[in-house]
C-alpha cells in the first residue's frame, strides 16, 4: 500500500462498499474490490491499534508533579465503530 492516510484509507473504503452495493459489478470486480478493502481494513485495524499504543503511552506516563496518568480499559475503538464515524 503505497503511503496512504488512513483517513484515505477510509474513504476508498466507503467507496468500494458504495460500489459493491450498486451491484453493478461482475463477479470478478467484485472479489478484487473485496479483496482491496480487506487490505485496506486490516490497514486501518493497524493505524488505529498504533495510535491507541501511543496514547495510553502517553496518558500513562508520570506527570510532572509525580501522579500517574491512567487510560480506562473501555477506550478501545472497535473496527465497526471506526467505519460508522
Amino acid at each position: 500500500m503505497a503511503a496512504m492516510t488512513f483517513e484515505q484509507a477510509m474513504s476508498r473504503i466507503e467507496q468500494i462498499v458504495q460500489t459493491l452495493e450498486s451491484g453493478r459489478c461482475t463477479l470478478d470486480d467484485s472479489m478484487k474490490l473485496f479483496e482491496e478493502g480487506a487490505k485496506l481494513t486490516d490497514f486501518c485495524q493497524r493505524a488505529l491499534r498504533s495510535a491507541e499504543q501511543k496514547i495510553v503511552k502517553l496518558t500513562s506516563a508520570e506527570t510532572g508533579d509525580g501522579t500517574e496518568v491512567t487510560v480506562p480499559d473501555d477506550t478501545q475503538l472497535s473496527m465497526g465503530e471506526a467505519l460508522s464515524e
